[in-house]
């Protein structure tokens, strides 16, 4: 996973200190960034939810689903991106920042126009996984084939926002996250609800919001760079620096595939118990999306500082990031599930007038507020393991994690939805245990003692 220049004995140590402020400009910026994300998740739930039609926010569910499995499992563009520019901020190769991001952008428009091109191959393999109903599946289909107009400049967001969080500049990343996802939210309502769009229009809005926020981020990044050294084309390409940047995505690729491999398999167990359950666990599922999110931020501040304290050698660095970014991560979790536990149901009740998708939400709600907590270790880890860029380990641990989580999802299905609930918060909870338990040995490694 290492070059030589960065296992080297005689590689020079950068040390730096590691301050809560340090932490809270990473952490406020990205998670007020990270929570308009799930926050365009409710709006698109609510908008969809005003129609009063079960099946219809089911087929957003199980669409947004789709694309956000095949997103999702290109995030190491983003992810990947943030670890290799932290270390080369850490080692202070400037010209490697840069470098970093025109591979990831290169593999971001390839993969991008990919998956346009795979378009029917995904909806018959979405149809045939999901099995929905006649009236679910063909909301699904209107909202995965207009989504997918996006997929390249979708994939660029991740490779700018990737770059930004590499650098530590959290308020830019929040000013980019802004504007893609108001957008988004203005452009969906508008299409959505007011022009009457329906699904379409929610999907139509994603595409424009995220075509502006590509547009928009180049110009800043390129702005960027004119006051720095430029990369030549041939240390863009350089072989060992590609080689990295695929073994690192490649890792990271697998193991996104699998944690939403994860998330489907509990969405098509949701699916089985009924149009009325599917709709009220992707109203609940909303909820640990913004747990979730909220967290990234958290994630965000572990990533830029584990990759810097890897890139500078600096050991003491990476442990006093890693122990503060955690506490403030405990935090933010009790806050949220707190939160959620309050005001749940006032929630509920704005996204959807199906009164009988309210009934069943409420009852499940608490097993939803849960997974701001069981889900913090989980965050915290992905945070430390992608900056540090051991994504090995984070591949191996995810494959351990999942046939887990498989074992007690087909165990506790005679309970119903509350065993499916029971699962999922099992799921992220292995997650995080199995990542901590690997991490001394990984220190040791990394840092020589």
């Amino acid at each position: 996973m290492h070059g030589p220049q960065e296992h080297s004995a005689s590689a020079r140590t950068r040390p730096f200190d590691v301050t809560h402020r340090m932490v809270m400009a990473i952490a406020i910026p990205m998670t007020l960034a990270a929570v308009t994300t799930p926050l365009l998740g409710l709006v698109d739930t609510a908008v969809i939810g005003q129609y009063g039609r079960a099946e219809l926010i089911g087929g957003l569910a199980i669409g947004a689903l789709v694309f956000d499995f095949l997103l999702s499992t290109f995030n190491f563009l983003r992810s990947g991106t943030t670890g290799l520019v932290a270390q080369a901020m850490g080692r202070g190769d400037l010209k490697e920042e840069q470098a970093v991001f025109w591979r990831a952008f290169i593999i971001a428009v390839a993969m991008g126009l990919l998956m346009i091109l795979c378009l029917p191959l995904v909806i018959k393999g979405a149809i045939w996984f999901m099995a929905p109903e006649p009236a679910i599946g063909e909301a699904m289909t209107t909202y995965v084939m207009i989504r997918m107009v996006s997929a390249p400049v979708a994939l660029v967001n991740y490779a700018i926002l990737g770059l930004v969080l590499g650098r530590g500049e959290g308020v830019l990343g929040l000013a980019l996250q802004f504007l893609l996802n108001g957008i988004n939210i203005v452009m969906s309502i508008t299409l959505g609800l007011l022009l009457r769009w329906g699904v379409a229009g929610v999907a139509w809005g994603t595409v424009i919001g995220e075509t502006i926020a590509a547009v928009v981020g180049m110009v800043v990044v390129i702005r960027k760079f004119r006051a720095a050294p430029m990369p030549s084309r041939g240390r863009i390409f350089d072989a060992a620096g590609m080689l990295r940047m695929f073994t690192v995505n490649r890792d990271i690729m697998i193991r996104s595939f699998l944690l939403l491999t994860g998330f489907s398999f509990f969405t098509r167990a949701g699916a089985e118990l009924g149009p009325v359950v599917l709709a009220a666990n992707a109203v609940l599922m909303n909820f640990f999306l913004v747990a979730g999110f909220f967290l990234d931020g958290i994630a965000a501040a572990a990533e830029q500082i584990s990759g810097r304290a890897v890139g500078a050698r600096y050991r003491p660095a990476f442990l006093r990031g890693a122990r503060l970014t955690f506490l403030w991560g405990v935090l933010l979790a009790a806050g949220v599930a707190v939160f959620f536990m309050v005001f749940g149901n006032p929630i509920v009740r704005l996204m959807t007038n199906a009164a009988d998708v309210r009934e069943v939400a409420a009852a499940y709600l608490p097993w939803a507020a849960l997974t701001a907590l069981t889900g913090l270790l989980a965050f915290h880890m992905d945070g430390v393991y992608i900056g540090a860029t051991w994504s090995r380990d984070m591949r191996n641990m995810m494959v351990l994690s999942l046939l887990a989580f498989l074992a007690v999802l087909y165990a506790v299905k005679p309970m119903g939805n509350h065993g499916l609930w029971l699962a999922i918060n099992f799921f992220l909870s292995i997650r995080g245990i199995t990542l901590l338990a690997m991490l001394p040995r990984r220190v040791r490694t990394e840092f020589g003692y």
